[in-house]
């Protein structure tokens, strides 16, 4: 999502302003190192800045072990800890993208006839530019179990029409209709997909193409 970017370059400029070398005794002093020290089995508070599976959404405070924090989430800024001064960055740009997608958002909604094809128009040609991400976990069992190395390893819980809908309202600001995504079954395996989307045939497709995808790329946390 466009906060979540402009989140993480922030939090990169106000970490590498941040550390600081101590010449005496070769040790990094930074605040989000210290923020993984304490108690063994405290676990920490800290704001996601993107939504992750069974963990909770963007800008959502939860709490986590200090090892996943620290070997996991801070290194890929998927979370800050949640002290004021990253409290106060997360907001900041949540505000700006609440903003900036209430402008830009394209609704698909029951009108009537003309009014109804440009909007379809509208959301068909953003889609047929965007690339889905969807963050997914492994099936672990199934892992284990694969026949050969080169397998695609399966995801714990298949990709459906509606998640699709959902996560397309939610990081690309274009609300469409289940019946709208051509999805004989769901999604199982990780990799990049080419979903077919239907809308009414009066919108002319874009030139050598033969109908309107939707590029989904489904990846791992």
């Amino acid at each position: 999502m466009a906060y979540v970017g402009q989140s993480r370059n922030v939090i990169r400029h106000v970490v590498s302003r941040g550390t600081a070398y101590h010449k005496y005794e070769n040790a990094i002093h930074h605040p989000l190192l210290f923020a993984c020290q304490g108690v063994r089995y405290r676990k920490l508070e800290v704001i996601l800045t993107t939504g992750i599976e069974k963990l909770g959404k963007a800008g959502e405070t939860v709490k986590v072990a200090p090892g996943y924090f620290r070997n996991h989430l801070m290194p890929k800024l998927l979370a800050v800890p949640n002290i004021d001064k990253y409290a106060y960055l997360i907001r900041e740009q949540r505000k700006m993208y609440n903003h900036e997608e209430v402008k830009e958002e394209v609704k698909v909604v029951h009108k009537t006839s003309e009014v109804q094809t440009k909007e379809y128009e509208k959301a068909a040609k953003r889609l047929a530019n965007a690339n889905l991400v969807l963050r997914k976990l492994v099936d672990k069992e199934k892992f284990k179990n694969r026949s050969s190395k080169d397998d695609k390893p399966d995801v714990q819980t298949p990709i459906t029409k509606e998640e699709i809908v959902s996560e397309v309202a939610r990081q690309l600001c274009v609300k469409i209709d289940p019946d709208n995504v051509v999805l004989a079954a769901p999604l199982e395996t990780f990799g990049e997909y080419e979903v077919p989307l239907k809308f009414p045939k009066t919108i002319p497709l874009p030139q050598g193409t033969v109908q309107w995808i939707l590029k989904v790329k489904v990846r791992g946390h």
